[in-house]
């Protein structure tokens, strides 16, 4: 079991910056892969970057791409989102999630946090 809790959302201007923040609990956290998608409202939860145990592994959706950065710490049990570049296009709620395949499905993911909302303003 892994627990997993999102922290670090909240509102932001066209242009600015935040860093995502999810605490994974338990001893396993580096035997995960580890994603982070975003849901807008009346959209699906859609894939925005993922990255393996060793986190030497990285992608990310086209959208986000040249912004965003995702990186983990397993001596901390935490997996970071680097938002850089933001636009009002990316708000919506951020989840982080655990896994055992790196892939772009989000029901192939075995562990979600609760999400944490971020707002672009124009």
């Amino acid at each position: 079991q892994v627990q997993l809790a999102e922290s670090g959302g909240g509102l932001v201007q066209a242009g600015g910056s935040l860093r995502l923040s999810c605490a994974a609990s338990g001893r396993t956290f580096s035997s995960y892969v580890m994603g982070w998608f975003r849901q807008a409202p009346g959209k699906e939860r859609e894939f925005v970057a993922h990255l393996s145990r060793s986190g030497i592994s990285t992608n990310y959706a086209d959208s986000v791409k040249g912004r965003f950065i995702i990186s983990r710490d397993n001596a901390k049990n935490t997996v970071y989102l680097q938002m850089n570049s933001l636009k009002p296009e990316d708000t919506a709620v951020y989840y982080c999630a655990a896994g055992v395949t790196l892939t772009l499905t989000p029901s192939l993911y075995n562990y979600w946090g609760q999400g944490t909302q971020v707002t672009v303003s124009s």
